[in-house]
């Protein structure tokens, strides 16, 4: 995992309220084993207008002209609701987004994205909804989200505060997973190891 420090780029609106995870990536497209290639499917049956994935949707925002290479998805409340599965935050990252805003997110997907890099960051909904007009009456219009100082600042120059867990800010700061955390650890577990008595039949 890649660590997460200060991040700016180019903002795409998704403006729906319970964003499920079964709109983020559909169920028929969970059969991979592997985090990559999910990005392709991101969103699916609102990107496409056919089942194959080949005809885009041109009204949908990710596939307009002005959003393409966009990496903060700005959202509205309880994004990331539905069943807790891990394929979604996999999707989001796989598609090139580092950050989504919104002023809520279901917690399953809250944590399933920090544990796999991706910031999730929670605004106040007036705060959003500005983000929003900024970026929607601005074409390249870009939001820069600095972990270390906990701001968002708007295209405008607009600065923001946002929360979250020291020990997830830890994680993401370090590029620390699960299993990353615990081995940052492993000196402590071994030394710990070796004070065990052996067994003895």
């Amino acid at each position: 995992m890649q660590p997460f420090t200060k991040h700016t780029g180019l903002a795409v609106i998704l403006d729906s309220a319970n964003v499920d995870t079964d709109q983020i990536i559909p169920k028929q497209f969970l059969s991979k084993v592997t985090r990559d290639g999910f990005g392709v499917h991101l969103f699916h049956d609102w990107r496409y207008l056919d089942d194959a994935g080949e005809q885009p949707n041109p009204s949908f925002n990710l596939n307009k002209p002005r959003y393409q290479g966009a990496s903060i998805l700005v959202s509205q409340e309880n994004f990331g609701c539905g069943s807790s599965r891990e394929h979604a935050p996999w999707a989001l990252a796989d598609f090139g987004f580092k950050v989504i805003i919104a002023p809520s997110f279901a917690d399953i997907f809250y944590g399933n994205s920090i544990n796999n890099g991706l910031l999730p960051v929670k605004l106040a909904d007036a705060e959003v909804k500005q983000l929003m007009l900024e970026v929607d009456t601005n074409e390249g219009a870009e939001i820069q989200v600095d972990l270390e100082s906990l701001t968002v600042t708007s295209p405008s120059g607009a600065v923001f505060n946002f929360e979250i867990a020291g020990s997830a800010r830890h994680n993401l700061l370090n590029g620390l997973d699960a299993i990353g955390l615990t081995l940052s650890h492993a000196d402590t577990i071994a030394k710990y190891e070796a004070q065990i008595p052996g067994w003895r039949a």
